[in-house]
């Protein structure tokens, strides 16, 4: 059975941080802290030959258009990740 839990003295910036992941990923907050713990917490480790064949598979699902490393850089300069 689930266990309830109370968070106090949350620090603001934290619960802001909180509040815009949750509106972000369309959850309540209560969803939103137990996903977050969860990943830090219970973080599942991935073999590299999965991991491989993830990238394989993104990597497959690319746009054809071959980007030049000018546009990359301006890229990065403008703030896109």
């Amino acid at each position: 059975m689930p266990t309830t839990l109370t968070l106090k003295n949350i620090p603001d910036e934290v619960y802001e941080r909180l509040k815009v992941a949750a509106e972000a990923h369309r959850r309540s907050l209560n969803s939103e802290a137990i996903v977050c713990l969860e990943t830090v917490l219970t973080p599942t480790k991935i073999a590299p030959s999965e991991r491989l064949a993830r990238a394989r598979q993104l990597r497959a699902g690319l746009s054809t258009t071959k980007f030049r490393a000018r546009d990359i850089d301006t890229l990065k300069k403008q703030g896109r990740p």
